[in-house]
Parts: C-alpha cells; structure tokens; sequence
C-alpha cells in the first residue's frame, strides 16, 4: 500500500551537543590522579602492615598506573595468591586487591616461629593455618581503600568474596578494561612482594574523572532542584535490600527442589539499591510486627 500523502515529522528530532555526548575521561587523562591515588595507597598500605609484619624495615612504593584487560591480568597474577573482591563508594565501585601467595606463606612461617621463609615450591592451595592471615591481610586492604578514597563512614568499603584462584574468583569479564596499580613491598635482604589493586576503567572514570572533565562553556551556575522538589518529587523508584549474596555451584543450583534447606548468613550490613546503585546500608530489625531496615548509612 502506498501512502497518498508524505508524513511529516510532528517535532524536529532532537540533536545533542559534543559536551553531553562526551565519553568519560581517557585512561591517560586519569594518569596524573591514579599516580597521586596509588601513593595514598602505598602509604596506607605501610602504616597498616606494620602491625602484621611485626617489622617496620619495609619500604613501601607504588608504580606507575597501567592499562590491561581482566585477562591479561590474569595471566600476570599467580595461579595461587590472596585474592579478593572489594565494593564500596557511592555507586558501589568494585575493586580487585591480590597479595601474592609468598608474602602469606612468609607471614605463616613467622607466625609458627619460623624466620618468615616461604617454601621453595609454592602448593596448589593455601593450607588452613593461612586462612587467618589472609582474613587480616583482607582486612588491611579495606582500610587501605578507605584511606585512599578517603571514605568517611565505617562500612563504606568492604570484602565481597575472596578465592587463591583468580580463575575462580572471576571478578570482571576476561575483556573488561582494567587501570591497575601495583605496590612494592621490600624488606632487606629478601626478594619484593607484590601488591596489585584494579579497577574497571569506566569505574575508575567515574571515581576520578570529575577533575578531567571541562565545563560546558557557558554553563553558568543554574540552580539544580532539590530531589523532594519538582520534576523529581514524584517519580516512583523500586529499592531492593539484598539480604542474602551468595554463591553456589551450578551443579547445586541445578539439583533444587521444594523442601531443601541452604544454610546463608544474613550480612550485618545490608545494602539498599535502585538499580545497580548502591545507596545507602541498614541493619534488619522489626516495627510494629514487621520486617524493617533501619538506615545506618545513605550516600
């Protein structure tokens, strides 16, 4: 059928200027502000150890940012090494910190009396008497996070998972861009360690770019409504509270039926998302016989 008259456009199509269709910041325009973050994180990184090293003969340093994809990275990293998952910040920005398994092993050495020697061969797996070190260790990394994004509330960075297996761990997709920064730590006489921390590079653009980004020529200073105001008040979002992240095999997931029991662990901490979007923490409790979330944190 052919039409009998031409259609016209009931609007012009809309056209956006370069400044909105701006992609975020390049990696090298990032450069400058993750050289200055990975100094922040050596010096962090330092004052903590200090106190698991039980030595304060440690020179800390941070090298250059670089760029890789998750999958190069993995082929840089040990098949055995602390890995763990970290999420924080005010769009719950996920970062990966990985120790390597020599500074765990020379830790446990120490710890039984040892002179802090790693075995020559490193085993396929961290034994159990690791398994607290590498809990201080994580712990060491979340406040060295904290310190260097200079996070004000307690609880704003925190572990996900951790896994000796980056493989396992899989914390971004094999082709995810990734800016990594990597700490040396030296002790006298006895070869460096390695510290390496990475993060997307969409979320490293998020958390440093502001700096990188010009201003709209002619901006100005406009007034922004405030979020209880018009046109925002009114718009009706979903909030989810995740009570329960965790992981199972495949093999379990595809064996459940009605009437099986999985044993979970309720987070002190809840997260409260719209989206993707992490914005704000509770704890659970209860009012007027029903489940509620009491807000300890909103971003």
């Amino acid at each position: 059928m052919k039409p009998e008259r031409a259609f016209i456009a009931d609007r012009p199509l809309a056209q956006h200027c370069p400044e909105l269709l701006r992609a975020g910041p390049a990696p090298a325009e990032l450069t400058p502000t993750l050289t200055k973050f990975g100094d922040r994180l050596a010096r962090a990184f330092a004052s903590g150890l200090v106190r698991i090293w039980g030595n304060d003969a440690l020179e800390v340093s941070s090298n250059p940012p670089r760029e890789c994809t998750m999958s190069e990275l993995a082929s840089e990293i040990a098949p055995l090494a602390a890995n763990t998952l970290v999420s924080g910040g005010t769009r719950d920005e996920r970062f990966l910190a990985s120790v390597d398994a020599e500074a765990v092993l020379r830790l446990v050495d120490r710890a039984f009396g040892g002179s802090g020697e790693a075995p020559a061969e490193p085993p396929e797996a961290f034994p159990l008497s690791a398994e607290l070190l590498i809990s201080r260790l994580e712990t060491l990394v979340v406040r060295t996070l904290e310190q260097a994004l200079d996070a004000k509330s307690e609880g704003a960075i925190r572990a996900l998972r951790r896994d000796g297996s980056l493989t396992e761990l899989a914390p971004f997709a094999d082709s995810e861009p990734l800016l990594v920064v990597t700490l040396d730590i030296e002790e006298a006489e006895r070869a460096p360690w390695h510290v390496t921390f990475a993060l997307p590079a969409k979320t490293a653009g998020d958390l440093f770019g502001k700096a990188e980004q010009p201003r709209a020529a002619g901006s100005g200073n406009r007034a922004v409504p405030a979020a209880d105001e018009e046109p925002f008040g009114d718009i009706p979002l979903t909030l989810c509270a995740t009570l329960v992240d965790m992981r199972i095999p495949f093999s379990s997931l595809s064996t459940l039926k009605p009437g099986q029991l999985l044993p979970v662990a309720v987070a002190r901490s809840v997260p409260l998302t719209i989206g993707d979007k992490v914005v704000a923490h509770g704890t659970v409790g209860e009012m007027d016989d029903r489940v509620a979330v009491q807000i300890t944190h909103a971003f």
